[in-house]
């Protein structure tokens, strides 16, 4: 029954996740492509995600009882996560890649021009940029497989809040 719970708020909350990323990715698109050079737009979205994992954790353990081990705890957290960001990068797939190809290229340019203003404002010499430049040119970020490779590294990025998370929501009298 427990491993039951466990799964079930897992996939629910990483579809609600899953959701949620899509449409701050949908907001973006819609309201401006320049959004997504932001970097409080990053925080915000990690501040909303851990909001949610924090909800997540709080109503497993309840449904449990108070008695939560840490492997649970993280098992919950892992599941919503990775269906979260699974659904996020299947829509970031269709957006950028089906709906609207040239949306990227327009991202990868505004990019492009962030980092170089980024680089210039801390005296990074001109070789050093271009070639920065040049290395950016060549990769198409938004394509299939790099985003797919994206979400190994937002699994793994994701995980270390999950065992952090997993560390404060364990019941304080179990033994693993």
């Amino acid at each position: 029954m427990t491993n039951e719970i466990v799964k079930k708020n897992g996939i629910t909350f990483g579809v609600a996740i899953g959701i949620v990323s899509s449409l701050i990715t949908a907001l973006i698109y819609a309201i401006d492509l320049n959004l997504f050079t932001e970097w409080w737009i990053g925080v915000l979205s990690i501040l909303t995600y851990l909001v949610l994992g924090i909800v997540l954790l709080v109503r497993t353990k309840k449904e449990l009882n108070g008695v939560f081990t840490f492997k649970q705890a993280f098992t919950t957290y892992f599941i919503a996560i990775v269906v979260g960001i699974l659904i996020s990068v299947l829509f970031n797939i269709l957006l950028f890649n089906v709906i609207d190809p040239s949306a990227k290229e327009a991202v990868n340019e505004l990019i492009i021009k962030y980092t170089m203003n980024m680089m210039q404002k801390f005296g990074a010499p001109a070789s050093a940029i271009n070639e920065a430049i040049a290395k950016m040119r060549e990769n198409d970020p938004y394509s299939p497989i790099e985003l797919l490779k994206g979400s190994l590294f937002s699994i793994g990025f994701s995980s270390l809040f999950g065992l952090l998370l997993a560390a404060i929501f364990k019941s304080k009298s179990t033994q693993e």
